[in-house]
């Protein structure tokens, strides 16, 4: 496991009152390194958000310059687009070459749409940065091809099913081993390091992928002063939403966009083993590449409505839902009495509260005023999640579901996150209702913003190469 250390305090950089003016400046200049950052950057998506983050972390140490991917041009699947992504990506690597490190951060889908297009735009980045770190933000697993099951397909004349494993496969394993192998070579003529978000990440990285310089650091966004003040500013008047709710109300809230391995139907059904003073607030929209011509509603959307009887009554949910073997049940009411009489007794429309897409800002005063900060996510291999992190930055009650993904989180944060089984709404419901299992007021995070900057410092060479650079700078 590689391994940070530096000290808490060091010696003044120069003597006081030996140094002129336009000296000082001149080695202050060149004490700072410049750090390329390429990643999405404008986009309202995680890693968006965490590059805003880090730029800041790292701004006092590096000359930070971040390389905005353009996804309009780098996720379209038109031909005459796509070469205009790969122009794009080629006029960044011209850049990179007058830096001292470049930085990737690496959510595969950011850098195109097919995996030849992210290995071959990949590459070029590897090729051209004189000195790389990789912050890998979802992992992928290179299992071998299942010949066995991929024959019984064949054999079966299920040619689709055959081809689709064919092609899953090459996909995955060209943005698992073919990466690694890309970086593995690298780093035999140029200095790379690689970041990754669980030690079980960094141990494959390691072990399978034989790479040298792995660093494992939890996502961080906030400090300790920054996370006060939004929680000393944060107030359900901010959104205009929440005005009609009572000032007892309990706040249970969700955080991202809305996917189905989001789980959130999970919070739903537990809602109506709640009592009616608790609220759902989902603050997160769909991802903008989800968005689809012509979908008069998001299927994702249409399910959790599904799953709190909204917009339904008894009558409607019989005809839709009969059970297997059960004679159809015919209900005639006049359509003015409709409402009072059958509205259905589990609808929670009223208690369910969509917030939206929101800005980074309103994001964090969003959790902060939540009684307790859900995430009930499906199990599908992610190797991180960003808003988990800035939840226990916030002093938040955190409640989540029991992945490996969070579980492992959870090894960086010890007896901070209360779990309960993927799915299992009445578990779900329980520990909501039940007092905090951890005092919030007594946390503190060992794995910060403080040893996230210092992560970076080591996986870009800053330490050596600042004081190489000052040393220079003072002797002329």
């Amino acid at each position: 496991m590689a391994s940070v250390e530096f000290e808490s305090s060091r010696p003044p950089l120069f003597p006081e009152g030996k140094v002129s003016a336009p000296k000082f400046r001149l080695a202050l200049q060149a004490a700072r390194p410049r750090l390329a950052l390429v990643s999405t950057y404008s986009e309202l998506c995680g890693i968006a958000a965490y590059t805003r983050s880090l730029e800041k972390q790292l701004n006092d140490v590096f000359e930070v310059v971040v390389f905005d991917l353009n996804q309009y041009l780098l996720r379209s699947a038109h031909a005459r687009v796509r070469k205009f992504g790969d122009r794009h990506i080629q006029e960044i690597c011209r850049e990179l070459k007058d830096f001292d490190a470049v930085n990737l951060q690496l959510e595969h889908g950011t850098l195109g749409r097919t995996a030849r297009d992210i290995f071959r735009r990949f590459s070029w980045i590897v090729r051209a940065a004189p000195r790389l770190s990789v912050t890998f933000h979802t992992m992928f697993d290179a299992a071998a091809f299942d010949y066995r099951r991929w024959l019984r397909a064949l054999s079966r004349l299920k040619l689709a099913e055959a081809v689709a494993m064919r092609s899953d496969y090459t996909r995955t394993h060209l943005l698992s081993a073919g990466i690694a192998a890309r970086l593995r070579r690298a780093q035999r003529f140029k200095p790379v390091a690689v970041v990754v978000h669980t030690r079980r990440d960094m141990w494959h990285m390691k072990y399978i992928h034989g790479l040298r310089h792995v660093y494992d650091h939890p996502l961080s966004f906030l400090s300790a002063g920054e996370a006060g003040e939004i929680r000393g500013k944060a107030t359900r008047l901010r959104f205009p939403i929440l005005d009609a709710l009572p000032s007892e109300a309990r706040l249970v809230g969700v955080f991202g966009f809305i996917g189905r391995y989001k789980g959130f139907e999970s919070v739903i059904r537990a809602m109506h083993h709640l009592p009616q003073d608790h609220h759902l607030l989902i603050f997160g929209g769909i991802h903008p590449n989800e968005i689809k011509q012509h979908q008069p509603i998001d299927p994702v959307v249409s399910a959790l409505f599904d799953a709190g009887y909204v917009d339904t009554n008894v009558a409607e949910r019989i005809r839709a839902d009969p059970a297997p073997g059960t004679p159809t049940v015919s209900v005639a009411v006049d359509g003015s009495m409709r409402d009072l009489l059958i509205e259905h007794p589990k609808d929670l429309s009223h208690r369910i509260h969509f917030l939206g897409a929101t800005s980074d800002d309103d994001f964090l005063s969003g959790m902060a005023i939540c009684d307790a900060v859900v995430f009930p996510y499906l199990e599908v291999g992610q190797s991180s999640s960003g808003p988990i992190s800035q939840a226990l930055e916030l002093g938040c009650r955190v409640i989540a579901s029991r992945t490996h993904t969070f579980l492992q989180f959870g090894k960086y944060h010890n007896a901070m996150i209360e779990y309960f089984d993927i799915g299992n709404h009445l578990e779900l419901a329980a520990r909501i209702l039940a007092r905090p299992q951890y005092d919030a007021r007594t946390r503190r995070l060992d794995f910060n913003v403080d040893t996230n900057k210092a992560t970076y410092l080591a996986a870009n060479g800053a330490s050596a190469r600042r004081s190489l650079r000052v040393e220079r700078a003072d002797s002329r």
